[in-house]
């Protein structure tokens, strides 16, 4: 879910950061003759009273000490006077870039969940740099904020419920093909001899059919369940379509070569429908081959 979440994030970082800054820079005058510390620090407390998702907001001084304890609704936020926050990213990137950063998320010392820092330098007239005002805001919050639809929202628990519910369901197919091939097999024990040609064919169209869908089965869950996002994630994609395919182009295969030998022997006037099977399994081959050809194409 954490991956996920990072994922999200970068998406919507831009839009993110122009958010906090729009707050911190509405609220707090730049560049005038003398900023006040008090003056800064009604200021954050308006922003806190008006914003509930905001973690905790804290000034320093332009050596990186801080120089108030935290604006927060929660005492555990609420310190850190006089440490000294020189070496961390949000500091020397404000003080370098001299302007409004957002940084890329970091484990809180508080919490230990995942939270990013938006930092304003504050400067007086003479362009000297005076204070450098930040804010916290989980991970989770932000996107809530600026990506409502990136997280589990109430409609997006219950969207990966329903995949999960799905997912439950194919497997029990997948299962139920899977065990009712073995048994079909198993039956004859070792008595091989009587093992039935007919029965074997079904046996490996319902064993490749359990197994395609046991793939489809893997690429939805760890999709839109577990929300993961390997790299390569479009090469995954592709190999589980080819398997896919591929998977059904056998299952089709071995059984328009059974109608083929059942009606060959039995019936030799229906065995056209096979040979209907065996173009339209033909065509799925031409589909597949196409379908690598343009992906190659795209690498």
């Amino acid at each position: 879910m954490v991956t996920k979440e990072i994922r999200d994030f970068e998406e919507i970082r831009t839009k993110a950061r122009a958010f906090l800054c729009y707050l911190l820079s509405r609220n707090i005058p730049n560049q005038i003759p003398n900023p006040s510390l008090d003056a800064i620090v009604k200021a954050l407390k308006k922003i806190k009273k008006e914003n509930k998702e905001i973690d905790a907001l804290y000034v320093l001084d332009p050596m990186g000490v801080q120089v108030i304890d935290a604006v927060s609704d929660h005492t555990k936020y609420r310190k850190g006077k006089n440490t000294n926050k020189s070496m961390r990213a949000f500091y020397y990137r404000a003080a370098r870039e001299k302007r409004c950063i957002l940084t890329d998320p970091y484990p809180s010392e508080i919490t230990n969940e995942l939270v990013v820092t938006a930092s304003y330098p504050v400067y007086d007239d003479s362009k000297k740099l005076r204070f450098i005002v930040c804010l916290d805001i989980s991970l989770e919050n932000i996107l809530k904020v600026a990506h409502p639809t990136s997280i589990d929202s109430v409609f997006g628990k219950f969207n990966k419920l329903m995949y999960a519910f799905f997912c439950f369901a194919l497997f029990t197919v997948a299962f139920l093909l899977f065990f009712k091939g073995v048994m079909s097999i198993a039956t004859y024990g070792f008595q091989i001899g009587k093992l039935d040609i007919k029965e074997m064919f079904e046996a490996t169209i319902l064993i490749t059919l359990s197994l395609a869908i046991f793939d489809l089965i893997k690429t939805i869950f760890e999709e839109e369940v577990l929300g993961k996002n390997k790299k390569g994630h479009d090469d995954d994609i592709h190999k589980t379509m080819i398997r896919f395919l591929g998977s059904i182009i056998i299952a089709l295969s071995i059984e328009a070569l059974m109608l083929v030998f059942k009606f060959a022997i039995m019936d030799p006037e229906k065995i056209l429908y096979a040979v209907y099977l065996l173009i339209g399994v033909t065509f799925l081959l031409f589909g597949l081959a196409y379908y690598l050809k343009n992906i190659k194409k795209d690498n």
